[in-house]
């Protein structure tokens, strides 16, 4: 990349990992449509997901610390989820990067509108749900990088504390970006060249963050 452009990947990674220390969640939503302009998605998502693993870690253990992870939760999202990176990973690999990129700007698109619109809801939903919005989750988290969206609005209507649903979102995202790692470094693709280098680059600017 040029100099502008590392620059400019920079200041994302900051302004992702900021919401992510906010919120608990959503630094990939913010990283990887930006940064999939400067390099390839299948470059991006690795990146991301590494560092993703490493905040979450972070996090998560703040969250156990304040007893405030509902770790019963977690376990019901977690083999759904299993299955959703298997098949993420199998679509990253063997599909064109065109229609993923189209499918990533409607897919953050989609999140955004309803974010906009309120359309949040607290009605308490059955734990049925967790199947699919665990399966979605992995699916989209091995492909995008961003799979938080479907398992939080699972988890929205399923604590309302802000603390425990911080905590949880931080445990989750611990389990699933440990298991996307491994998915990815089963795959090669942790293997790329400067993949090092960019990781020694963004870690610091997540801690930051």
């Amino acid at each position: 990349m040029e100099t502008l452009d590392f620059l400019l990947a920079a200041a994302v990674i900051l302004l992702a990992y900021l919401v992510r220390g906010i919120s608990g969640f959503g630094s990939a939503l913010v990283a990887v449509p930006l940064l999939a302009h400067f390099l390839p998605l299948t470059f991006v998502v690795p990146w991301v997901v590494v560092m993703d693993a490493l905040a979450a870690l972070l996090l998560a253990s703040s969250g156990q610390r304040s007893g405030h992870v509902r770790w019963g939760e977690i376990r019901w999202l977690i083999p759904a989820a299993l299955l959703g990176i298997v098949a993420g990973f199998l679509l990253l690999v063997n599909l064109d990067p065109e229609p993923l990129l189209v499918a990533l700007g409607l897919f953050v698109a989609g999140f955004g509108v309803r974010n906009l619109l309120g359309l949040h809801g607290e009605r308490l939903v059955a734990r049925g749900w967790a199947l699919p919005a665990g399966f979605l989750g992995g699916a989209i988290g091995a492909l995008f990088a961003t799979g938080g969206p479907p398992m939080v609005i699972y988890l929205t209507h399923r604590l309302h504390d802000k603390s425990e649903l911080r905590a949880t979102l931080s445990g989750l995202f611990l389990i699933e970006g440990s298991l996307r790692v491994a998915g990815l470094a089963a795959a090669g693709l942790l293997l790329q060249p400067q993949m090092g280098w960019y990781l020694l680059a963004g870690v610091p600017l997540m801690l930051a963050g």
